[in-house]
């Protein structure tokens, strides 16, 4: 199958493009600099511009579309709104009408919801649901691998920068992580398994872990051991907002909204119907942060 991947060259799309060349597909891997990877060509894609979609697409002749552009913060122009919703919809209009399309969404998506990566990615799965096309939309817990930005980055400079780790409230937020090569191993198989058209699949890992759980395993893998001090969400709300000022703050707003509100779902059936490996995060995560 000829299959146009968007974001191919970030974490998730790396690993997606690696799971369809193994499984012998063609791979166009779409990107805002039109890198090549080892197993796919690389074309030259911004999703946020109508007329390079349509044109792109127009000349990948593609018989599938993965999409997984999406943000983790903003940055100038390139907003959750301009990325996620008008990238999306940038996206649809040019996929060719029968083609298989896949969607990146992400778990607790919902229109309504207090954290505009979340809502934005909400509006985006209204907008393929819509769409006509053959699609299948994937919502994936936090997903942990080498170069992921919350167990590689965020949380490991959370218990890294203090001497103390502060936690957020109680700590009993809950989260399942699932691993990026179940995640890659669903969206190739979503292609292969056409009693998947028309579905939403949350995929999530393993094992159910608190917030309080992931910083002692974070603080584990690090080979550290420092005090883990609850801050109160009053405090929390009113220093998240004052972070903000900084160049890249530790955690953002949509970060934290997200947080407060824990990410967990069941892994079924998503675990059965792509017979996922379901690898665990705590035996990844020093790889992760460079301890193995």
């Amino acid at each position: 199958m000829r299959i146009l991947v968007t974001g191919a060259t970030g974490f998730v799309g790396g690993a997606v493009v690696s799971e369809l060349a193994l499984r012998g597909h063609t791979v166009l891997a779409g990107s805002r600099r039109g890198t090549d990877l080892p197993n796919a060509q690389g074309v030259t894609l911004d999703v946020t511009d109508p007329a390079q979609v349509m044109r792109v697409f127009g000349e990948a002749n593609s018989e599938a579309v993965i999409h997984l552009v999406g943000i983790i913060h903003e940055t100038g122009a390139q907003t959750f709104e301009r990325v996620h919703f008008e990238g999306t919809r940038n996206v649809l209009a040019a996929t060719p009408r029968g083609a298989r399309y896949v969607q990146m969404s992400a778990l607790g998506a919902r229109e309504d919801s207090g954290s505009r990566y979340s809502s934005t990615k909400g509006r985006a799965e209204r907008l393929v649901r819509e769409s006509g096309l053959p699609f299948t939309v994937f919502r994936p817990s936090l997903i942990f691998g080498p170069g992921d930005d919350f167990f590689g980055r965020v949380l490991r400079e959370l218990v890294s920068t203090a001497p103390i780790v502060p936690q957020i409230g109680d700590g009993k937020f809950p989260f399942r992580p699932v691993s990026v090569e179940d995640v890659a191993r669903a969206f190739a198989g979503a292609l292969e398994q056409p009693e998947t058209v028309g579905q939403t699949y949350d995929l999530t890992g393993p094992e159910e872990f608190t917030f309080r759980q992931l910083l002692e395993l974070e603080l584990s893998a690090l080979g550290k051991k420092k005090p883990i001090v609850p801050v109160p969400l009053a405090l929390m709300d009113l220093a998240v907002p004052a972070m903000q000022v900084l160049p890249k703050p530790p955690i953002t707003r949509d970060q934290y909204a997200m947080l407060k509100e824990g990410n967990t779902a069941p892994n079924e059936p998503a675990r059965t119907v792509f017979d996922l490996p379901m690898l665990r995060l705590q035996d990844k995560l020093p790889g992760i942060v460079g301890k193995a």
